[in-house]
């Protein structure tokens, strides 16, 4: 029997070990490859081609949607599925919209987790009911309600770091961008969200639920 080979990636190693006992029950599963932040995700997704990669939103170095569009770049046929315990549309609409083909919840029971790993295989989406009827409240209200529309995904990452106390000189070496450039988005963030510095924007993830 073909297996379907699936990449781990989550930052809490008690999940993985969860996850992965889970998968491995699965006779048509096994997992080839486990991370526990995002560089690690995608370098062995690369190594690895796994035929899924399961992906945590929160994680260190890179984020969910920073694997999502890295490995669009290096591996665009493989089907990504979202397991995080974010609900926020927030978060829900930017992976779809970066590339994932899936995206469940970890208050998910096992058996969702498993359907939902054979549904991407297969090439088709996967969202649960919870995760469907998020997306059609936010389209019945309609987009720009949130000041988090007013950001690009990139000013969305910048601002979680800033947040998280990191300075623009370490966000601009994780990113290989310029400090410069880190500066620009931050000041583009300030200006459309009407902050005046970094603790505003601290204040502003925590009432958001970024951090």
């Amino acid at each position: 029997m073909k297996k379907i080979k699936i990449l781990l990636a989550d930052d809490h190693f008690i999940v993985l070990e969860g996850l992965k006992r889970i998968i491995e029950e699965c006779e048509d599963m096994e997992v080839i490859a486990t991370a526990l932040d995002g560089r690690d995700a995608v370098r062995l997704a690369i190594e690895k081609r796994p035929h899924v990669a399961v992906v945590d939103i929160s994680m260190p170095i890179y984020d969910g949607l920073e694997v999502i569009a890295l490995l669009q770049q290096h591996l665009p046929s493989m089907p990504i599925l979202i397991l995080t315990m974010h609900e926020e549309e927030q978060y829900i609409f930017r992976a779809i919209e970066a590339g994932a083909m899936g995206y469940i919840t970890k208050k998910a029971v096992a058996d969702q987790l498993v359907t939902a790993i054979r549904r991407v295989y297969q090439g088709k989406r996967y969202l649960p009911e919870d995760v469907a009827e998020i997306i059609a409240l936010k389209i019945a209200r309609g987009r720009g309600n949130s000041p988090l529309d007013l950001l690009s995904t990139r000013e969305l990452q910048v601002l979680k770091r800033i947040a998280q106390g990191q300075t623009n000189r370490e966000i601009a070496r994780d990113y290989n961008l310029s400090v410069k450039t880190i500066d620009t988005y931050r000041q583009r963030i300030l200006r459309k969200l009407n902050l005046r510095n970094n603790a505003d924007i601290s204040r502003f993830a925590i009432t958001h639920k970024l951090i």
